[in-house]
């Protein structure tokens, strides 16, 4: 029999709740969910301490407007509160939870937790029609109340920091507690190499060895202990011979990462206090253990963890709000750069398989259900962080590696690992000085494996980068560099312009023949405009510098009434300024994509006054640089302070540079290894089988991608250098929902 249908008459109502352990961006999901809520009309709730306040019911479930979820983007934790209730998973307990959610009038959820919180949501759910039944027969309720909530619909959102969950790429709070990891490394490596010391460090992970192995890779660390692949038997000998080699390699410091889960076969627990005794003993060095624990929950989420959590909120309340009668319980997550709706037990399960293959010794399932990302990263780091064995010869191929365009962070990161990952594969690996006017003027040096020691987490390029295009009276010195430095392959690292000059040696390949080499560009530029990849190595470390740079923006505003102008970089793709607007908590943006009007500015003028009128405090508004050449930052703050009156003041920032500095985030230098890695295998295939074919390299969909050079260019917008299909303007919407509230 098919459920009866909500009246028409009455208004959704949605209920939001955070339970398990706590992850940074939690409170950016909760913002979303409240906000778009509101904006589809929905009457909103806050659940408190998860769902212990469905059974405590009273001050446990309060009413959300606008301004409950405000100012909390850049928390870490939850508002809301987060406990493991005991009590919600008694009968006793779930029939006053149903009780308390009928007497609201609330039969539909958004639940952000783990795998243990969403699977407590589902069984509360298949649980309804019979605590329906409980509830009418006890008399507590109205049964025509009953009658209008014969179903309880529910969307989960996987708050984890361990990034756990079978299917999707990545889960609320992950990037920002790697960040807390690498910082730490970062750190504990400069007082490291200081005294030539060995250090342990233990990262949480009970089943999962994303954050181990991550960290591993972009910390640049000599060995990493993860549960998916406890190690054989002899496996302390092995890893003090790696640190041998390491140190003989030209290392000052030895750093072992082990993830809280990790065991050896037999099923053993392995902790880092363990770990440091077998380094103390074998290699008789002076070892300092670290364990991290509760800092990788701590402080404020990432951009990632603004901006993500944010979209998958939007997403997950359209989705109950939409959603017909019946309709079974999902997880909103993430692939790639798209949201996809995962049946929660189905999540759940494949969730929960990985420990129970771990038990069984089936290690490479275990692996396999994490993901292809997660296995390609383990292969390469067991390439980066060894030591050669093979020495190239004097008659290996040389790949040469270029940096051109702007500066991106990440760019040393991606030289570094070229370098490794090439001298793994027996290539001999030079860098030329200075970019393209380097290479012309001969101005290039071998780079072997130690060179590049310590490059991976420094911001900057020490191989130099210089924006310049080859003219074509430069082509003759470098095919005459090309051919007496004997490069085989060139790995063009950088932005638009490098890519035009890659194409440029690529087109004239008939004149010049020292161009007929393979040739490989990867992305690197903070404005996130390169075809061929959704993602550029540098602009989420840009991001993260806006965020950070919009909040204390935010907080100096915080005793007085203000609008902000802010201007980001991009030249005229809109990525920085409608991502940063997202994590920053913009209430408008500007794009060059979507152009500016006098008729926009004053509709914003309109909003501001009114909102400055009924109690506002601060607007943010951000333009990108190019957003319109005659509509300035200086012009729209002129118009908003003259327009407001004494309603508010307006103050202007243009973030500059900042946007390009500051050490690589975990994302860009993850990325850049993937690309690199990838770049390699491409430059090593067309080698081996004689070809001279020229591709550009990146991600699309979440799968690595080349590009052949001669269709590099046929989806971008060579006027205005940015893909024609950009992914993240769909974000729009997203800002839209949670930044302007309905009137």
């Amino acid at each position: 029999m098919s459920s009866p249908a909500r009246p028409t008459h009455l208004p959704v109502r949605i209920g939001v709740l955070t339970s398990g352990g706590d992850a940074p961006g939690m409170n950016a999901a909760v913002r979303a969910v409240v906000r778009a809520g509101l904006r589809l009309g929905a009457q909103m709730f806050l659940i408190h301490e998860g769902y212990q306040g469905l059974v405590d019911g009273g001050d446990g479930i309060t009413p959300a407007d606008w301004d409950s979820v405000g100012s909390i983007l850049h928390r870490g934790g939850t508002i809301i509160g987060t406990y493991r209730s005991k009590d919600f998973r008694t009968r006793p307990g779930q029939l006053k939870a149903a009780t308390n959610l009928l007497r609201h009038g609330i039969d539909r959820l958004v639940v952000i937790g783990g795998d243990g919180s969403l699977t407590g949501a589902n069984a509360f759910r298949e649980a309804w029609p019979d605590l329906l039944a409980e509830v009418r027969e006890a008399g507590e309720v109205d049964p025509e109340l009953i009658d209008r909530h014969p179903d309880l619909i529910i969307a989960g959102l996987v708050g984890s920091i361990d990034n756990d969950l079978v299917g999707t790429d990545q889960t609320i709070g992950a990037d920002s507690a790697l960040h807390r990891i690498v910082d730490a490394l970062d750190d504990i490596s400069s007082t490291a190499a200081s005294h030539q010391r060995s250090f342990v460090v233990e990262v949480m992970g009970r089943h999962c060895g994303y954050l181990a192995l991550m960290s591993a890779i972009a910390g640049t660390c000599d060995f990493s202990l993860i549960p998916e692949q406890p190690p054989p038997d002899g496996w302390e000998e092995r890893m003090c011979a790696e640190l041998r080699r390491g140190r003989a390699a030209g290392r000052r410091e030895s750093m072992v990462i082990v993830a809280e889960g990790a065991t050896d076969r037999a099923g053993n627990p392995i902790t880092a206090e363990y770990v440091k005794d077998q380094i103390a003993e074998r290699l008789g060095e002076d070892t300092r253990v670290t364990i991290l624990g509760h800092v990788q929950r701590g402080g404020s989420p990432s951009a990632y963890d603004r901006w993500m959590s944010t979209w998958l909120g939007y997403v997950a309340v359209k989705t109950v709000f939409e959603a017909a009668p019946g309709t079974p319980s999902v997880v909103i997550g993430n692939r790639g750069n798209t949201i996809i709706e995962i049946p929660l037990m189905e999540a759940v399960a494949a969730t929960r398989q990985v420990p129970a293959l771990i038990d069984q010794g089936d290690y490479d399932r275990a692996v396999e259900l994490r993901g292809s990302s997660f296995a390609h990263m383990h292969r390469i780091f067991r390439a980066m962080s060894e030591p050669p064995r093979v020495r190239a010869d004097a008659d290996a191929k040389r790949i040469a590696i270029v940096h051109a365009g702007g500066l991106a962070p990440g760019m040393n990161t991606a030289a570094h690992a070229a370098v490794r990952l090439g001298i793994e594969e027996g290539f001999q690996m030079v860098g030329a000085v200075g970019g393209f006017p380097g290479l012309a003027d001969g101005n290039v040096r071998p780079l072997d494996w130690g060179d590049v020691e310590g490059w991976a987490g420094l911001g900057g390029a020490e191989l130099g980068t210089r924006r310049r295009v080859p003219e074509i009276e430069h082509l003759y010195a470098i095919g005459r560099v090309l051919e007496n430095e004997r490069i085989d392959g060139l790995l063009v690292i950088g932005g638009w312009n490098a890519y035009l000059a890659a194409n440029l040696l690529w087109r004239e390949r008939d004149r010049y023949p020292a161009f007929r080499i393979p040739m490989v560009c990867v992305p690197a530029s903070i404005d996130n405009n390169l075809p061929g990849s959704e993602l550029s190595i540098g602009s989420d470390t840009a991001l993260n510098e806006i965020s950070d740079a919009l909040d204390r923006i935010k907080q100096s505003a915080s005793a007085s009434r203000r609008c902000f102008v802010v201007e980001t970089m991009g030249r005229h793709c809109g990525y920085l300024t409608l991502m940063g607007g997202l994590a920053g908590g913009a209430e408008r943006v500007y794009l060059h994509e979507d152009g500016v009007t006098l008729a926009d500015l004053g509709r914003d003028v309109e909003l501001l006054n009114h909102g400055f009128a009924h109690g506002r405090r601060l607007f943010l508004a951000i333009r990108n640089e190019e957003a319109n050449p005659l509509y300035t930052t200086d012009f729209m703050a002129r118009v908003f302070e003259e327009e407001g009156g004494d309603l508010f003041d307006v103050r202007q920032a243009i973030l500059g540079h900042l946007q390009q500095g500051g050490n690589p985030s975990p994302s860009d230098r993850l990325l850049a290894t993937q690309l690199v890695d990838f770049g390699i295998d491409t430059l090593k295939a067309q080698l081996e089988a004689g070809g001279d074919a020229a591709c550009s390299v990146g991600t699309l969909a979440g799968q690595l991608v080349a590009t052949p050079m001669e269709r590099m260019f046929d989806d971008a917008d060579t006027v205005f250098r940015r893909p024609r299909r950009q992914w993240w303007l769909e974000l729009r919407a997203v800002l839209q929902a949670v930044a302007e509230e309905p009137r």
